[in-house]
C-alpha cells in the first residue's frame, strides 16, 4: 500500500464534503484547478485512506485525503536555480540548451532535477501547459545523455501549434554526432525502428518487413554527412525528419558507426568525456504566433570539444 506523501496536505472528508476526489481538491487546494487535480490524481500524487486515488472516486464522510504539496503545482517542483541556459524567449516560446544527463521530463510526482523543473521555476505561467503534468510546456524531448536545443510553449495555443509541427514533421532538427570509425560519404538510413523484444528499454531496426509489421516498428529517416574525421572516429552532421525513440544511435550503431559514449548500442567512451557525444546543435520551426521561421542554436559544448581534441592526441607509449 503507499505510504502518503512527505511534504503533504491531509484532510478529513467532512458530512458536506461528499464529492468527487477532484472537485475536493479544487476546493480544499489554494490555486488548484480541475485539470491540475486530475493529472496530480493521475500520476499518483494524492492518497485516499492509504491508496491511491482514482479520477472519478466518490468521497464519503471521515475518507482520509493525503495530497502531495506538488500536486495542485502541476505536480512538477519549481527548481529556477539548474544549471540550464536559456537560448531564446518571447512571449509564446522558449527555448534552452539542455545539458548532457540530465532528463528532460519528470516520469513521476516528486522527481527534480529535470529541464522541466527549470523550466516551472523560471516560467510559472508554464503550469499545466503540455500534454501530462511533468512536461511544463516542452513540445518535444531529448534522451537523457545528450544536449542540445529543447523549446517550450508558454500557452496552451502555441503548444498545440507546435506539437502539430513536429508531429507533421516540419520541424528542421540538425545534430552533431562523434561516431566510432571512418565515415568517407554521406548517406541515408531509412530501416524502420521498434522497441527491442527482450530489452524493453532499448530500441532495435527492423530489416525485414516480416519482423518490422510483428515488432510494430515505426518509420524513421536518418540523413547524415562527415564533418570531421579525426583519430578513427567521424564527427557527423545528422538529420532527422521523424523522431523515433533513440533514432539516431540505433540507426548510426546499425550501419556500423556508433555514437562514442554510447553504452547501450555499442560504443567506447573516449577518455577526455564520460558522456555520450550526441548534440542537439539546431531546431527550425514556424513560430505559432506570426508563422516566421524561426532557428535556435546551440554550440558545442566543452566537454564535447574537449572530447574531440583528445582523440587528435596520439596514444601514450
Amino acid at each position: 500500500m503507499p505510504t502518503p506523501p512527505r511534504d503533504a496536505e491531509t484532510f478529513v472528508v467532512g458530512d458536506g464534503d461528499g464529492v468527487r476526489l477532484d472537485q475536493f481538491l479544487v476546493r480544499h487546494l489554494p490555486g488548484c484547478s480541475r485539470r491540475q487535480a486530475r493529472l496530480a490524481i493521475g500520476a499518483g500524487a494524492v492518497l485516499v485512506n492509504g491508496r491511491r486515488g482514482r479520477k472519478g472516486q466518490a468521497l464519503r464522510p471521515g475518507d482520509v485525503v493525503h495530497a502531495d504539496r506538488a500536486a495542485w503545482a502541476g505536480v512538477l517542483a519549481a527548481q529556477p536555480d539548474l544549471a540550464v541556459a536559456v537560448l531564446y524567449e518571447d512571449e509564446t516560446v522558449v527555448a534552452v540548451d539542455k545539458p548532457a544527463g540530465m532528463p528532460a521530463i519528470a516520469l513521476r510526482a516528486g522527481d527534480r532535477g529535470t529541464v522541466a523543473n527549470y523550466l516551472l521555476g523560471r516560467y510559472p505561467e508554464l503550469r499545466g501547459v503540455g500534454g501530462t503534468a511533468f512536461e511544463a510546456g516542452l513540445v518535444h524531448r531529448l534522451d537523457t545523455p545528450t544536449s542540445g536545443v529543447l523549446v517550450a510553449a508558454r500557452t496552451e495555443v502555441a503548444w498545440r501549434r507546435l506539437r502539430e509541427q513536429f508531429r507533421d514533421r516540419r520541424v528542421g532538427k540538425l545534430y552533431l554526432a562523434a561516431v566510432a570509425g571512418d565515415v568517407w560519404h554521406g548517406g541515408s538510413i531509412v530501416t524502420p525502428i521498434a522497441h527491442h523484444p527482450r530489452r524493453p528499454r532499448v530500441m532495435c531496426v527492423c530489416a525485414q518487413p516480416e519482423r518490422a509489421y510483428t515488432l510494430r516498428a515505426r518509420p524513421a529517416l536518418t540523413r547524415f554527412r562527415p564533418v570531421l574525421r579525426v583519430g578513427g572516429a567521424t564527427l557527423l552532421a545528422v538529420q532527422i525528419r521523424t523522431g523515433v525513440r533513440h533514432q539516431i544511435r540505433v540507426h548510426l550503431e546499425s550501419i556500423g558507426h556508433p555514437v562514442l559514449g554510447d553504452d547501450v548500442y555499442g560504443a567506447s567512451a573516449v577518455p577526455a568525456a564520460t558522456r555520450l557525444l550526441l548534440h542537439a546543435a539546431r531546431l527550425a520551426f514556424a513560430h505559432p504566433a506570426d508563422g516566421r521561421r524561426v532557428f535556435i542554436r546551440s554550440a558545442l559544448p566543452d566537454d564535447f570539444q574537449a572530447a574531440l581534441r583528445s582523440l587528435r592526441e596520439p596514444p601514450p607509449r
